[in-house]
């Protein structure tokens, strides 16, 4: 029976792949994905960036994969949304022939402070596979420490100051008369 049920599922595969439903090289599982970096330190609101290199380990191209870019909080406090972080999360990769290796510069801008994760899944656009996915880019933001949160110092120091040039204006004027 084992031997008619793998019959099948190749017949299965033949005619999937006769239609076009599934090429040679959309399978993401002969890939390699490394990061130029392991851990990112900056600040809250700088911008940042770092290069992943997606590696065809097989023997044929590989086709209609998609790189992923995701980020998530190691705090459960803190609310990440993925769109504040980059505006350019995906990457619709160009064939990448047996043996050779495609690198993507993710340009990131920190949005939240905190310690996140930063990885980036590459999978076919079926979505017949499940993805494969790069190594963790450890991502500490401090807090920036202002003098001036929320830019209220030149409100609180330009509207008393306003009042006392008033009030001695009117004085002065008093006096005048």
């Amino acid at each position: 029976m084992s031997r008619r049920l793998g019959a099948a599922t190749a017949a299965l595969v033949l005619a999937l792949a006769a239609a076009g439903s599934i090429r040679a090289g959309d399978d993401p599982g002969t890939l390699s994905i490394t990061a130029d970096r392991t851990r990112i330190s900056t600040r809250l609101g700088h911008k940042f960036a770092f290069r992943t290199t997606i590696e065809n380990r097989g023997a044929t191209a590989t086709h209609n994969l998609i790189a992923h870019l995701n980020v998530l909080s190691f705090d459960s406090s803190v609310y990440v949304d993925p769109e504040d972080w980059s505006s350019h999360r995906t990457d619709y990769l160009a064939p990448v022939p047996a043996g050779e290796s495609r690198t993507v510069t993710w340009r990131m801008q920190a949005v939240n402070a905190g310690r996140f994760a930063v990885y980036v899944a590459v999978l076919p656009r079926s979505g017949s596979k499940p993805p494969v996915t790069g190594p963790t880019i450890d991502v500490v933001v401090a807090k920036r420490t202002t003098l001036n949160p929320h830019g209220v110092v030149p409100l609180a120091l330009g509207v008393p100051a306003l009042l006392g040039l008033l009030m001695l204006g009117v004085r002065m004027r008093r006096r005048a008369r």
